[in-house]
């Protein structure tokens, strides 16, 4: 589901470049094909993260694939710009319900609060497998001179054995368990959480870092160009044929080292404190982000795409810690809490990065110092979470009565 989901949303630069030309629109329309299913995403999580814990897993899964499905098949008659930025904010609706489901279902398949974060980090490693194929397939289709729709469809095909296996395998058990005070579980109950300081701390981290993540696959292409006004002049200030290489092919990096450090992620947090790992990997980010700016596009050129390999359990993480504060009857609810901050940093991150970036010129590299001040305030606040640890005591006993664990 991670890896489908993926294929679809991180190719929408390379799908942005043929729609442009298809149907005439502007630079600020475009750019609505990402916007909002991000927002579709994010008020999909708010609004319905609750349909896990309420339904139960295995119905929420179900009903967001088949959600998710129909929309990647109807872009086989999607001819109309309007039309498509539809069914894209429909598909990013679908992604909210199945992927609350889904993360909720990783805490009731776990037995120790560690084995969730190794879990979440194999989940998210394949997100980051679908980021690399997904732009590969539709450059490829275009090559082919087939309609990039068909990733839709690929899409959908994916979807339709998702559904298959999931009416197939047995979910673990689930009870709803409403409150002691006998609320039930509903829309208001799991707004509620957004208050609570476990869930607002993790979803501020996962704003900010996916903030500051956006800007490699967004904006590093237009700050490792050297002259945007010539596409036979872009890559020509680097002396060699692998720099010039290494600048066509950086967020493809990006995305290989994030999911390489994903699959790493599964034994690391494991075997280490993930506190420590957290705070030194944010750190790391800063300084690639520091050196990459202050020594010019040569140096980002090799510092940007490295810092997939520092990102790849930050995300993950927050996700996995951020739900284990809670007891399994609302991994959903928080789960849709977390994933509209994430949402919103994609969508907002960017875009506040080009506002700047227009008022300095047009000059990607002030939108790259906007991510690096969104990079030191995640480094600061894990240093405080390093430090203060303010979630043991609250971990150490969820381990105890969810996990049936006594650490």
């Amino acid at each position: 589901m991670f890896m489908m989901f993926a294929m679809t949303s991180d190719s929408v630069g390379e799908i942005i470049k043929e729609v442009k030309v298809s149907f005439s629109v502007t630079n600020a329309q475009a750019s609505l094909m990402h916007s909002l299913p991000m927002l579709g995403i994010a008020l999909s999580g708010l609004f319905l993260g609750f349909l896990a814990d309420k339904l139960g897993r295995k119905p929420t899964i179900i009903l967001g694939l088949a959600l998710f499905g129909a929309a990647c098949y109807s872009f086989m008659i999607a001819n109309d710009f309007i039309l498509i930025v539809s069914l894209m904010s429909l598909s990013g609706v679908a992604v909210g319900v199945f992927k609350t489901g889904a993360l909720a279902l990783i805490g009731d398949i776990s037995t120790s609060t560690k084995q969730h974060t190794a879990t979440m980090n194999g989940a998210e490693a394949f997100f980051g497998v679908g980021a690399i194929i997904g732009p590969l397939i539709v450059a490829y289709l275009i090559h082919q001179g087939v309609a990039w729709q068909w990733l839709y469809v690929i899409a959908g095909g994916v979807c339709t054995f998702l559904i298959i296996g999931a009416l197939l395998v047995k979910y673990p058990t689930y009870k709803r368990n409403d409150d002691s005070n006998g609320e039930k579980v509903s829309f208001w109950r799991s707004l509620g959480l957004v208050k609570n300081p476990y869930a607002l701390g993790f979803s501020v981290g996962a704003f900010l870092y996916v903030a500051a993540e956006s800007a490699i696959y967004v904006w590093m292409p237009s700050y490792l160009v050297c002259d945007a006004t010539s596409l036979r002049a872009t890559y020509d200030c680097y002396s060699s044929g692998v720099t010039q290489t290494l600048a066509i092919y950086s967020v493809t990096a990006f995305f290989i080292l994030r999911a390489a450090g994903r699959f790493v992620g599964i034994w690391m947090m494991t075997h280490f404190n993930w506190a420590l790992v957290l705070m030194l990997f944010s750190g790391a980010i800063v300084v690639c982000f520091t050196l990459g700016l202050w020594g010019g596009k040569h140096v980002a050129l090799y510092l940007f795409p490295l810092s997939g390999i520092f990102m790849s359990v930050i995300y993950p993480t927050f996700n996995s810690k951020g739900i284990s504060c809670f007891p399994k009857h609302q991994h959903g609810s928080v789960a849709g809490v977390i994933l509209f901050f994430t949402a919103a940093g994609a969508a907002t991150g960017p875009f506040i990065m080009g506002l700047v970036s227009d008022a300095n010129g047009g000059d990607a590299k002030y939108g790259f110092m906007v991510a690096t001040v969104f990079a030191l305030i995640l480094f600061f606040g894990l240093l405080y979470n390093y430090i203060k640890n303010p979630t043991q005591s609250r971990l150490t006993q969820l381990e105890a009565s969810e996990y049936g664990n006594n650490p």
